[in-house]
């Protein structure tokens, strides 16, 4: 059973009486309101060694480095490695025997009097988890959601003291340090849509995992991670680019996964307003997805999706956003270029079904308004259950009456488009007849996938393949 969250004073309170930890706060661009918790609470000669705000970009510049820009990753990954750096440089030596080093520092634009658009930031933490150790960092990336300056400020004051608490005394469990984050804070107050674990303390740290559990917790409506293993900041990685958007299980990765994405590609470069941009493709799982009905994620079943995605070079997007419409207002918030999405046949079905917009004072219809107000294109890849059924395309779709006007209008206008590029080889591929053949022994679903699809699976021993 869960433990009741710590208040703020009592867990900075905690940090200045604990003899370990001594180290530097460097806060940037919204007042110092981290450290002011450490001052408030009594003790801080027991925790603070510097406490500094660089706010002119010149003296920050001269301290830190020339920086593009200031309220970004590089900026606060120069300031946590300069302020570590000069502690361990000045005190090492008197007290280097006692101490467990840290230095944390944010780099945030909050709400100002000229009317802010975006209230953001970066923040980190990078210490010693034990004398002399070496150093491990934690990184993150916030939204503050308050609607006020001071609102604002107090929320970060609190996440941070939340993180500090967390590397010092929660770091041995990842994932209850994140889960401690949100202590006397709310979701309608601070987002989290990035957080990075590493160094020695967190070797065995799987950040993809971690990316899941913002989501799970609803710290952010979505986390992203690279074929790397990676974790990415959403907002940085879409700022400027034009999205597609495969959803799907990839359970496994399949050749038909990867034919409907590479066929709507070259139909995305060929838009007027695409051609010569750079775009970026997701896949994207939905909690919905990785549920499954249930209430838990099974890790590994995801960590098998997250490999085999990752060997395909795809940049995977974890979301709540079920409805397709959630899923564009999130993308178009961060890009002003165009958007696509590529689906199945089966999913237009899904698309049109009202049950999932009686939430929605305008019902369907408000669904496709806010789906489509940026033009956003919807390519259809073709569906064929055996070789001996029909072709079903964008053009053989049936609905009831009402809703058949709807679509027969909206694929009249080009919201709809029939990938016609397609290879027919791949048609008659199931992901569930993949599991199926994975399961019974059967070898021939190796071709059912690409190479390293199948080399990661027989090797991991994933979607319950049994090593040999």
């Amino acid at each position: 059973m869960k433990e009741e969250p710590i208040d703020t004073h009592s867990k900075a309170l905690r940090i200045n009486l604990d003899p370990r930890w001594y180290g530097t706060f460097a806060e940037i661009g919204a007042g110092q309101e981290v450290v002011r918790w450490f001052f408030r609470v009594g003790g801080a000669a027991g925790t603070i060694a510097k406490s500094i705000s660089a706010y002119d970009m010149k003296v920050s510049d001269a301290i830190y480095g020339h920086a593009d820009r200031y309220v970004s990753r590089g900026r606060l990954q120069a300031v946590l490695d300069r302020e570590f750096d000069l502690d361990v440089e000045r005190l090492g030596t008197e007290r280097g025997e006692s101490t467990s080093f840290f230095a944390f520092a944010d780099t945030v634009v909050a709400r100002s009097y000229r009317g802010t658009p975006e209230c953001h930031g970066w923040m980190g933490i990078k210490f010693q988890s034990r004398v002399n150790d070496e150093p491990s960092q934690i990184v993150m990336h916030v939204r503050m959601l308050d609607e006020e300056a001071s609102g604002q400020q107090e929320a970060l004051g609190v996440v941070g003291v939340n993180l500090c608490y967390g590397a010092f005394f929660l770091s041995h469990v990842a994932e209850d340090l994140v889960e401690s984050l949100l202590d006397n804070l709310t979701t309608r107050r601070i987002e989290i849509d990035m957080l990075e674990f590493s160094g020695i303390e967190f070797r065995n740290v799987d950040n993809r995992i971690m990316a899941l559990k913002l989501v799970q917790l609803g710290l952010s409506g979505a986390a992203m991670f690279g074929p790397n293993r990676e974790v990415l900041q959403p907002s940085d990685v879409l700022h400027n680019k034009a999205v597609l958007v495969e959803r799907g299980s990839f359970r496994p990765v399949t050749y038909v996964n990867l034919d409907m994405f590479q066929c709507a590609l070259v139909k995305f470069k060929q838009e007027s307003t695409v051609a010569g941009k750079p775009i970026l493709g997701l896949m994207e799982l939905t909690m919905r997805n990785l549920l499954a009905g249930g209430t838990e994620v099974d890790r590994r079943d995801f960590l098998g999706r997250a490999e085999v995605l990752g060997a395909c070079g795809m940049t995977v997007l974890i979301s709540d956003y079920f409805e397709y419409h959630r899923l564009a207002a999130y993308l178009s918030w961060r890009t002003r270029e165009r958007i696509a999405i590529v689906l199945g046949v089966p999913s237009i079905y899904e698309l049109f079904d009202e049950k999932y917009y009686t939430q929605l004072p305008g019902g369907i219809l408000e669904n496709f308004g806010r789906l489509l107000k940026n033009n956003l294109k919807i390519y259809v890849y073709p569906l064929q259950r055996g070789p001996t059924d029909e072709l079903q395309t964008i053009h053989s779709v049936n609905l009831k009456s009402d809703l058949q006007l709807l679509y027969d209008y909206l694929v009249r206008r080009g919201s709809f488009v029939q990938l016609d590029n397609y290879n027919p080889e791949y048609l008659p591929i199931f992901s569930r007849e993949v599991l199926k053949r994975i399961a019974s022994d059967d070898e021939s679903w190796e071709a059912m996938v690409p190479p390293q699809v199948a080399e990661i699976i027989r090797r991991r021993g994933f979607f319950g393949y049994k090593k040999r």
